[in-house]
């Protein structure tokens, strides 16, 4: 038997999921996903909602930002700087798959999992200078895989 609703109480809005995937190159790149999750919610001819787009990787991260080449390499060398490959850690002396990827890690620490975009009149509601990136902190990986969630009424 289906549980009454009470007054007032909202009717759940109706989610859509999915996946993309992305192939790294690098050991700290970032992968613009912006056209591909822009395409997604087209294909859904989806008009108004919230779309959440995040990563289930600990060594793989979701930002915006502004996507301009040599700010691009700026953010490569900052995180390389910020938490070098070579430094000793006690993650590397026990690794679970092999990979000494403490570094990676630690850098996940300072960048969100996922991100949270309006989507108004069928397209994504980012600034003007925004993009989406993949943010690879242990690559280069075969497949890193990003889950699409969007509400919408």
């Amino acid at each position: 038997m289906a549980r009454p609703r009470l007054a007032g109480e909202l009717s759940p809005m109706p989610i859509t999921r999915g996946t993309l995937s992305v192939e790294t190159q690098a050991p700290i790149e970032l992968v613009d996903i912006t056209e591909r999750v822009r395409v997604w919610v087209r294909v859904r001819g989806t008009r108004d909602g919230l779309l959440t787009v995040s990563s289930p990787h600990t060594t793989a991260r979701i930002t915006r930002n502004e996507r301009e080449p040599r700010l691009q390499d700026d953010m490569v060398a900052f995180l390389a700087r910020l938490a070098p490959a070579a430094a000793t850690y006690a993650h590397n002396q026990d690794t679970v798959d092999g990979r000494a990827n403490a570094h990676s890690h630690l850098l996940g620490l300072l960048m969100p999992a996922s991100e949270s975009i309006p989507v108004e009149g069928g397209e994504l509601m980012l600034g003007t200078w925004q993009s989406l990136f993949l943010v690879e902190l242990d690559g280069p990986r075969e497949r890193r895989e990003i889950h699409l969630h969007l509400i919408s009424p």
